[in-house]
C-alpha cells in the first residue's frame, strides 16, 4: 500500500466537506426536507443522500484506489475491512438533530488504516464549524473563516468535571457513569460535535454507553486524539474500525484517560 501525506490529504478535504455542507443546508434553508426510514426504523433525509453523493463523487478522486464506507450505502459495507486502508464517511451525523432543526448535525470524514482512524474532518454547516485533524497531525478548528489549533485543556482549579453527553441517548448507564465521575457540569451537544468539545478544551469526559456505528465516531475520534485527548472502550483500548459488526462497543473519549472511573 502506497505511503500517503496525511497533511496535504487534509487540506484536501476541506472543500469537499464544504461541499457536502453546502448540499446540506441547500435543503435545510428551504424548511423542509423529504424523511423515511431505513429497515433499523433510523431517520433518513434527502439531505443525507446529497451529501453522500457529493462525498462519494470527490473522495473515489483524491485515492482512487481507496473504496468509500458509507452510512448511506449498505452496498459498501463489504469494503469495511480490518487490513487495509478505505473512507468512513458519515454524511449528515445527527439527522434527528437536523430534523427537529437544532442546526447541531455534522458531515463526518475519516481515513480508516489498518484498523485505525488516521485522520478525520468534522464539519457542521449549519454554524460554518469545521474540525480537523488526526494522530500525530493536530487538531484545528475553523469558524467564519478563523483557523486555530485547538488542545485539549483541563477545567479550571475547582471547578466540577465538564461531561458532554447526548441529547438524544442519555441512557441509565451512561447516566451511572456520571454520577461516579462526582461534581459535574454538563454541557450537551448533538452528534460528533460532542467529541469536538473535548477536543476544544470545552468538556473533559464524553461517555457514551449506548450503541453508536464506527461511522458515528472514526472521523471525531481523529480529530481529539489530534488534539491530545483519547477514545477508548471499557477496557481502556482505542476503538478499531472494520470490526466484523459495525456496531461499536460502548467507549468514553477524554481529554485524559484519568478520569474514566475505576
Amino acid at each position: 500500500m502506497r505511503q500517503i501525506d496525511r497533511r496535504d490529504l487534509l487540506v484536501q478535504l476541506l472543500p469537499v466537506v464544504r461541499a457536502a455542507g453546502d448540499a446540506i443546508m441547500a435543503i435545510y434553508r428551504r424548511g423542509s426536507a423529504e424523511v423515511s426510514n431505513k429497515a433499523d426504523s433510523s431517520p433518513v433525509t434527502e439531505a443525507d443522500l446529497a451529501s453522500h453523493r457529493v462525498l462519494a463523487k470527490h473522495l473515489a478522486h483524491l485515492l482512487p484506489s481507496c473504496q468509500v464506507v458509507s452510512e448511506e450505502d449498505p452496498a459498501s459495507l463489504v469494503y469495511r475491512q480490518s487490513a487495509g486502508r478505505f473512507w468512513l464517511i458519515d454524511p449528515l451525523d445527527g439527522t434527528k438533530e437536523f430534523i427537529a432543526r437544532n442546526g447541531e448535525f455534522t458531515v463526518n470524514i475519516a481515513l480508516i488504516d489498518e484498523g485505525r482512524s488516521t485522520l478525520g474532518v468534522v464539519y457542521a454547516p449549519a454554524v460554518d464549524a469545521l474540525y480537523w485533524g488526526g494522530s500525530g497531525l493536530g487538531a484545528f478548528r475553523c469558524i467564519c473563516d478563523q483557523t486555530v489549533t485547538i488542545n485539549v485543556e483541563p477545567a479550571a482549579e475547582g471547578h466540577a468535571c465538564r461531561v458532554v453527553a447526548s441529547k438524544s441517548h442519555l441512557n441509565e448507564a451512561t447516566q451511572a457513569m456520571i454520577d461516579r465521575l462526582g461534581d459535574v457540569s454538563l454541557v450537551q451537544a448533538g452528534s460528533s460535535l460532542k467529541f469536538c468539545r473535548v477536543a476544544e478544551g470545552e468538556a473533559d469526559i464524553y461517555p457514551r454507553l449506548a450503541p453508536t456505528c464506527e461511522w458515528d465516531t472514526a472521523a471525531a475520534q481523529a480529530v481529539l486524539e489530534g488534539a491530545g485527548g483519547a477514545v477508548v472502550d471499557l477496557h481502556g483500548q482505542p476503538l478499531l474500525y472494520g470490526k466484523p459488526d459495525v456496531i461499536n462497543p460502548s467507549f468514553i473519549a477524554t481529554r485524559d484517560t484519568a478520569l474514566i472511573p475505576a
